[in-house]
């Protein structure tokens, strides 16, 4: 058994970096593109790696974490099965929340906003880029549903190799996911826990940027 003090005693001091609302990007699009230029660049094992919060209509939580796949001044874009725990939650409540954390860097970004299914045509694109097997993944997987064993998904996965081979379609229920920012949050860790906070809110022109308390 872990005994609380071990845990307690994790902790470690932030020396790395400092952000301050007068040196950072007017847009917080292009200040995310400069920091992840830094993440491709420090050998994280999943640097696209994201936490999604998404709630059910009545505000029920629940959080995992997807790989980003794209982002442009659209917004960051996403791809799952629209039938997962997820997918209908994001249906029935389109409200959302990101978060990047990027321990070497000793950052953390975090992002909210609306959700919305990008085209057919947009996920065909991606779904094509997919490693063969993925795709047939796809298929094969009810996504979040309950399942008796391991060998239940097998056993799909070998139904859609031999039904597909080479050629396989854009299942009718998996495609993209695209979260347009209406607040951005940017925080560096700094000493004593003092840490550097500036967000970006939605105007109807532009963004306002404000530093927040650690």
């Amino acid at each position: 058994m872990i005994g609380k003090d071990e845990i307690r005693n994790l902790r470690r001091q932030y020396t790395k970096k400092s952000l301050s609302a007068n040196n950072v990007s007017q847009d917080p699009f292009k200040q995310f593109t400069k920091w992840f230029e830094e993440v491709l660049k420090s050998g994280f094992l999943e640097p696209n790696a994201m936490t999604i919060a998404t709630a059910t209509k009545d505000g029920k939580p629940s959080v995992r974490v997807v790989l980003l796949k794209e982002f442009d001044d659209k917004g960051f874009v996403f791809y799952s099965n629209y039938k997962s725990r997820k997918g209908k939650e994001i249906d029935a409540n389109p409200c959302a929340s990101l978060l990047f954390y990027w321990d070497k860097l000793e950052r953390q970004v975090r992002v909210e906003g609306k959700i919305e299914k990008v085209s057919k045509e947009q996920s065909e694109e991606y779904f094509k880029t997919r490693p063969y097997k993925s795709r047939v993944g796809a298929w094969a997987s009810n996504q979040s549903g309950v399942i008796a064993s391991r060998s239940v998904i097998i056993r799909e996965f070998l139904k859609y190799l031999v039904r597909f081979g080479k050629n396989v379609p854009l299942p009718p229920v998996w495609g993209g996911f695209r979260l347009i920012p209406n607040y951005f949050e940017f925080w560096q860790g700094r000493p004593n826990r003092l840490h550097d906070r500036i967000c970006y809110t939605k105007q109807k022109s532009g963004w306002k940027i404000e530093r927040l308390a650690p």
